[in-house]
């Protein structure tokens, strides 16, 4: 019979037999391992959770201030019925991390979500060799190529500063939980009062009394002079552009961070005024160069493009395949829209793959671990 995979993918989560632990589970379980707070990776309900201790304050602000929660530190090592577990950085949001799983000498990592770039926010990604990498493919197509991050935070400074001359408010849509920090850490700000919906206040605020260096922000309210908003930068979830609230800025326009943005017809898709690309996932590039600098004989790809990048990677001689979970939206505003863009991406991998960059992956098969 053969031995049973130190990590299978059940109908609950990524799964550890031997330790009888879940990692990002979807339904509540006995022990969760979190890789980051973003919704799709930490659900409420679970007996008990372990995660990075800088995403204690969003966990317990998101899944409640009670929850049963143990917190270590990157590359600190928990070992569970002999299953030697640990966390390391996973560059996507603050708290991010991979699970380094090692067991008899085999050693999987499942990334969770990630970025090579640094934010100046989150810690920066560190690669982590392995037997078995599971990877996200959130943007594993590769007419995803972000510009470098300064360039994106450029453009809206000056988006914003057009917006000032012209006498109108600038309401930026993004993630309420990674983009903004990383919007407040890089843009430039003097002495401007930012302005935000609750959802980004609350957790902006909470972020602060843990001690992270973030910026003070002002929040909307019903009694907030509007004469106030003009020539303001406005920070809200993406949930707000079909919402009655955004009315109290007019005249505004209207400002959106995706990767998704990155797609022909996406800001007419949005409606929005401006859209910038940027993504807290990987891009097509950064997505080859950490699988092959995981080392990894064997590749799972979990969510995202997963049938173009796992048929990329096996025709390029490492050993990969695609397997179903719950993991991919982080915001339910942006599901519809992921899923059309990654609909139309599947019928595009031949369209693309003459534009391959035949260097993306090299590796070695006959390595010895």
């Amino acid at each position: 019979m053969p031995a049973q995979p130190l990590l299978q993918f059940t109908g609950k989560s990524i799964y550890c037999t031997v330790a009888d632990a879940h990692i990002d589970p979807w339904i509540p379980v006995d022990k969760a391992i979190i890789t980051h707070a973003h919704s799709d990776h930490a659900r409420w309900g679970s007996k008990h959770y372990l995660a990075h201790k800088d995403s204690e304050p969003i966990l317990r602000l998101r899944l409640g201030p009670d929850i049963s929660l143990q917190t270590v530190e990157y590359g600190e090592k928990f070992v569970i019925n002999g299953v030697t577990f640990s966390l390391h950085p996973a560059g996507h949001i603050i708290g991010s991390a991979q699970v380094r799983v090692e067991y008899k000498g085999e050693v999987w990592v499942a990334s969770g979500d990630y970025k090579l770039e640094d934010d100046h926010v989150a810690v920066p990604f560190e690669p982590v060799k392995c037997n078995v990498f599971i990877t996200e493919s959130t943007f594993g197509l590769p007419i995803y190529k972000w510009q470098p991050q300064q360039e994106i935070f450029s453009e809206i400074d000056n988006w914003w500063a057009q917006n000032k001359s012209e006498g109108k408010a600038s309401v930026l849509m993004g993630y309420s939980l990674g983009k903004m920090q990383r919007i407040l850490k890089n843009i430039q700000l003097q002495d401007d009062i930012i302005y935000a919906h609750g959802a980004i206040f609350t957790l902006n605020e909470r972020l602060r009394a843990a001690g992270f260096d973030l910026p003070e922000l002002t929040l909307v309210t019903r009694e907030t002079d509007r004469k106030l908003f003009k020539g303001s930068l406005i920070l809200a979830p993406p949930s707000v552009d079909s919402s009655t609230w955004i009315r109290k800025f007019n005249p505004y326009s209207l400002g959106y961070c995706s990767g998704w943005m990155a797609l022909r017809g996406a800001k007419n898709r949005r409606a929005v005024d401006q859209g910038f690309v940027l993504s807290d996932h990987v891009d097509w590039p950064d997505l080859n160069r950490a699988v092959k600098e995981s080392e990894a004989e064997k590749v799972y790809v979990t969510h995202g493009y997963t049938s173009i990048f796992s048929r990329w990677l096996n025709e390029n001689g490492i050993e990969a395949g695609e397997v179903h979970t719950m993991y991919g939206n982080e915001d339910e505003s942006e599901e519809e829209e992921a899923v059309q863009d990654i609909s139309a991406g599947q019928e595009s991998y031949e369209e693309h793959k003459e534009s391959l960059d035949e260097d993306t992956v090299s590796h070695s098969t006959d390595r010895a671990l």
